[in-house]
């Protein structure tokens, strides 16, 4: 996230961080948001994380639509027994 190391470095020179904050068309909070979850990563490493939780996200919703399957092959496995 260079747009956070951009914020400091304009509030270094003496702007204020309400206008800073503007030119990127953000709010304060979501500033201090990205900061709390992005702040002392780099750029590439923010990147990797952001595409990790993506496919996180994708294997959770993988496993969710797997799972009524093997329990439905699973009893009917006992059933043959």
């Amino acid at each position: 996230m260079t747009e956070l190391r951009q914020v400091e470095v304009l509030t270094g020179y003496g702007k204020s961080f309400a206008e800073v904050v503007k030119t990127f068309v953000v709010t304060e909070k979501t500033h201090f948001r990205r900061r709390v979850e992005h702040g002392g990563l780099r750029t590439e490493r923010v990147k990797r994380l952001e595409e990790l939780e993506l496919e996180n996200t994708q294997l959770r919703g993988a496993i969710s639509d797997l799972t009524p399957d093997k329990l439905i092959l699973a009893a009917a496995a006992r059933e043959n027994f």
